[in-house]
């Protein structure tokens, strides 16, 4: 047989493996891995949901309080997947639950949380202040809460802030902090069953 041949016939087997090569499989969308965590968590199957999220992802998960959200209310760009209530009202501006979902995995996840005192609520909205931390801020506060106290970032060289305590007022409770110049109100509505969250925040001068 000539060379010719022979490197004809090489080539023709290459081609053949090439086309006969498996297309590499595409990373599945957010939604789906998304999903995929959330089918796990209706059924508390924690080994399948590990498939698809991070440990810690899972047991935050698993420990939501309130029943399972009942929307999926899409992704962003940016690979974060909600699902929300539309059936029953639980505090803070996430109502229900936000999957983070990097490379085929969803890596954190954020929840309405259930906090049963309004000093807690209010102490762990302003350290979520203090950490820059806005979106587990929104586990707990309303998004007008949010926005008002997130405007001012917090400078750990600045005027320093004193809790105050918790005191009843009309709807709710008033949480506050001061400082040299005025003080903070922190506005506190829901109850010890169902939840206690930030629902705005005001200032006054001295």
């Amino acid at each position: 047989m000539s060379s010719r041949s022979l490197l004809a016939g090489a080539a023709l087997t290459a081609t053949a493996l090439l086309v006969a090569a498996p297309a590499a499989h595409a990373a599945p969308a957010p939604a789906t891995v998304a999903k995929n965590v959330f089918k796990g968590f209706v059924k508390k199957d924690r080994k399948a949901m590990l498939k698809w999220a991070a440990p810690d992802a899972v047991d935050k998960l698993l420990a939501y309080k309130y029943r399972d959200p009942d929307k999926f209310a899409g992704c962003t760009a940016a690979g974060t997947c909600r699902f929300v209530h539309t059936s029953v009202k639980v505090p803070g501006d996430l109502n229900g639950i936000l999957m983070v979902v990097k490379k085929s995995r969803v890596t954190a996840v954020y929840t309405s949380q259930h906090v049963t005192s309004p000093t807690t609520v209010a102490k762990t909205f302003y350290r979520y202040w203090q950490l820059g931390a806005k979106t587990r801020a929104r586990e707990i506060a309303t998004a007008g809460a949010i926005k008002t106290r997130f405007a001012v970032k917090y400078d750990p060289t600045g005027v320093p802030y004193h809790w105050q305590g918790c005191s009843k007022e009309p709807k709710g409770f008033s949480c506050a902090y001061s400082y040299e110049g005025g003080a903070m109100f922190l506005h506190v509505r829901g109850t010890k069953a169902a939840g206690y969250y930030v629902n705005s925040v005001s200032y006054i001068a001295d």
